[in-house]
C-alpha cells in the first residue's frame, strides 16, 4: 500500500487534473491536495509536488468528458469556487465516476456529490449575474471597463460571453481581488496583470472625495482608470507580464460552459 500523501500542485486546473492523473498512476493514497501557495501540511504525512503537464491533465479530462458533460461542467464550476478542501473532494467525486463507468450511477443523495453540485449551480448562478447586471465604464481614453471583485473566480466563465455581446469596443474587465483580468483589443483576448498598490496610490490625487477615506477599493481603481490612459497601462511590460500559472485554466473547460 503506498503511504499517505499529500499533493502539492500550483493552483491551476491543469495542475489539478494533472494531480489526479499522477494519484491514478502512481496508486497513491492521497488525504489531501493542496495548492503550494497554501499548503497546511499533517504533522506525519508525506507530501509530493505535482508539475503540471497539460498532457496529462488532457487526459483526466477526456476520460471525464467520455463519461459526461455535466460532471464536466460541475467539476470546473465547483473549482473556481475556490472553496475550502474542494480538491480532496472533486478528486474522491472523479474517483466515483471512474469507479462506476458513469456519474448516472451515481447516487445523488451522496453528501459529497450533493456539495459539488450546490457549488457548481452557486457558481453559474454568479456567472449569469454577473453577465446581465455588470456594466461598463469608459476611461479618459475611451477603453471599456468594469472593476470587479466577485466571490468566486468567474472570469474565465464570462469572457466568452462579453467577447461576443462587446466585440466592436476594446475592453477590460478586471478582477481586483485576485489581481488579474480579461482584455479585448477588437481582435484577441489577453490575460493582464496590473501594480495593484501603484494604481491605489496614483488614484488618491484624482479625487477630492478619497481624502474621506470612505471609498472603496472598487471606487478608487474606477476613479484611476476613469481618468487615466488605460492603453499606456495595458502597453507598459512594467505593468503587465504573463499570467500565473493558477490562472490557466485549461481552454476545453472554458468552452464547455
Amino acid at each position: 500500500m503506498e503511504r499517505e500523501k499529500i499533493l502539492l500542485y500550483d493552483g491551476s486546473f491543469n495542475g489539478f487534473l494533472t494531480s489526479v492523473f499522477v494519484a491514478f498512476e502512481q496508486k497513491i493514497n492521497v488525504v489531501d491536495i493542496q495548492r503550494k501557495s497554501q499548503v497546511q501540511k499533517g504533522l506525519f504525512t508525506e507530501t509530493q509536488i505535482i508539475l503540471t503537464q497539460v498532457n496529462k491533465a488532457k487526459r483526466v479530462w477526456n476520460g471525464i468528458s467520455q463519461r459526461s458533460n455535466n460532471a464536466m461542467k460541475n467539476i470546473y464550476f465547483a473549482f473556481l469556487s475556490e472553496t475550502a478542501g474542494i480538491e480532496q473532494l472533486l478528486y474522491l467525486y472523479i474517483q466515483k465516476i471512474v469507479a462506476k463507468g458513469s456519474p448516472n450511477h451515481i447516487d445523488l443523495t451522496d453528501d459529497m456529490v450533493f456539495k459539488i453540485n450546490h457549488l457548481a449551480n452557486i457558481v453559474s448562478k454568479k456567472k449569469n449575474q454577473m453577465e446581465a447586471f455588470m456594466k461598463f465604464n469608459v476611461s479618459a481614453d475611451g477603453i471599456h471597463f468594469i472593476i470587479a471583485e466577485p466571490e468566486f473566480d468567474i472570469l474565465p466563465l464570462v469572457s466568452k460571453h462579453f467577447r461576443s455581446n462587446y466585440s466592436d469596443r476594446h475592453w477590460i474587465i478586471y478582477d481586483i481581488k485576485r489581481n488579474y483580468g480579461l482584455y479585448f483589443n477588437l481582435h484577441t483576448l489577453q490575460l493582464k496583470s496590473f501594480d495593484s498598490k501603484e494604481i491605489i496610490a496614483n488614484a488618491r490625487p484624482l479625487n477630492n472625495l478619497i481624502q474621506t477615506s470612505t471609498m472603496s477599493v472598487i471606487e478608487l481603481w474606477n476613479t484611476y482608470f476613469a481618468n487615466n490612459s488605460i492603453k499606456s497601462l495595458i502597453s507598459n511590460k512594467l505593468h503587465t507580464h504573463q499570467l500565473p500559472k493558477r490562472r490557466r485554466k485549461y481552454r476545453q473547460a472554458k468552452e464547455a460552459v
